[in-house]
């Protein structure tokens, strides 16, 4: 029989979520036959039943667009939906069950759920209670250790890499010292790759904690050899050594604390301890829009292929994930069990060093 298969993007958005939706459905509906539904803004549209019929009409011309057509929220974890009471008070509540019961209702057989480990997370809680699904991994972060690569992340450190380059043009022109400040929670993959192709004089990561001294003496070995300006990438995550992570404030509606401002902060001290003018930027929510480069367009039309394999063949939680070359089946919990780290000691750390490049430490 003919499969019905409701397909969600949860999490925060990149670029490549909608060459994902286009590459399923061109696979799915070809090969095998699949009707297929757009559950919108993620897990909210399964709680709420908010869906639309995905048609080949819907996919033209998506390959190249950023963002979703099915929208996306962080905020509607099912099991512990946060919601504003009319007396203002936020009340955790249980929608699983209506998730449960939407599906049915729709007469699905199955999901594919694009997103990070908490989108994982969630979906495999919801298999638990009887909704199969496949899972695509996604994060602009690259975090993830049982995939080479997510889509979205080469994107991201494209747009990067161009910030750094007109910054260095101004840096030059005013002898001022740059700050970049750029997505990466616990892991500097962005931070350390766009770093390294930008040209940057100093790149801290969550990985590695620094030192403000050592960032003054690269600056100042700098302006010895005559280049009186410098340019420093930093990860949203990065922490001075002994200190913790640098926060903007806490959001009302979940309770998570939101990164930022590690960059005026370092900005501040160099100020006090350096002659140059010192300028940060903080690149944030940009990174996470645009058109895909040409790596994330495929791998995530690869992703969306084997996806549509796996639901075929009925092989329920489990994720797709980039091998070498080959694109695989892990089982979700072995999936996200393991985040991907920079290792201080790793081959591309060390010659980011033989570069002169600085870590702060």
């Amino acid at each position: 029989m003919k499969k019905r298969i409701g397909i969600l993007t949860g999490g925060g958005d990149c670029p490549g979520l909608n060459a994902v939706i286009r590459g399923f459905y061109k696979a799915g509906t070809s090969n095998f036959g699949f009707e297929i539904i757009g559950i919108l803004d993620g897990f909210e549209g399964l709680i709420f039943n908010k869906t639309m019929p995905l048609t080949r009409d819907k996919i033209k011309g998506i390959l190249t667009r950023g963002g979703t057509i099915l929208g996306t929220t962080n905020r509607s974890n099912p099991f512990e939906c946060a919601v504003q009471l009319p007396n203002g008070k936020i009340e955790k509540r249980d929608y699983s069950e209506k998730c449960v019961q939407n599906f049915n209702n729709l007469g699905l057989d199955g999901l594919l759920v694009t997103g990070g480990d908490g989108t994982m997370t969630i979906a495999h809680k919801l298999y638990e209670k009887g909704i199969p699904f496949v899972g695509v991994p996604k994060t602009i972060d690259n975090d993830l250790d049982a995939t080479e690569f997510t889509f979205g992340f080469m994107t991201a450190v494209d747009t990067v890499t161009e910030c750094i380059d007109k910054l260095h043009s101004t840096a030059e022109s005013h002898q001022r010292i740059m700050i970049v400040e750029v997505m990466g929670r616990d892991a500097g993959w962005i931070a350390l790759y766009a770093g390294i192709a930008g040209g940057a004089d100093v790149i801290l990561i969550p990985e590695i904690p620094f030192d403000l001294d050592k960032i003054l003496q690269k600056i100042k070995e700098r302006q010895e050899s005559g280049s009186n300006f410098s340019i420093i990438c930093i990860a949203e995550g990065a922490t001075f050594k002994g200190g913790e992570k640098t926060y903007l404030f806490r959001d009302t509606l979940t309770g998570t604390k939101r990164l930022g401002g590690i960059a005026d902060r370092l900005a501040m001290m160099l100020r006090q301890n350096t002659e140059l003018e010192v300028r940060s930027t903080v690149l944030g929510h940009i990174q996470r829009g645009g058109t895909p480069n040409a790596f994330d367009r495929v791998l995530a039309t690869r992703f969306a292929v084997k996806a549509a394999e796996l639901v075929e063949e009925g092989k329920w939680d489990h994720m797709v994930a980039l091998k070498g070359d080959k694109i695989v089946a892990i089982p979700v919990l072995d999936a996200i069990d393991k985040q991907k780290f920079v290792s201080p000691k790793s081959q591309l750390v060390q010659q980011a060093r033989l570069l002169g490049i600085s870590f702060g430490d």
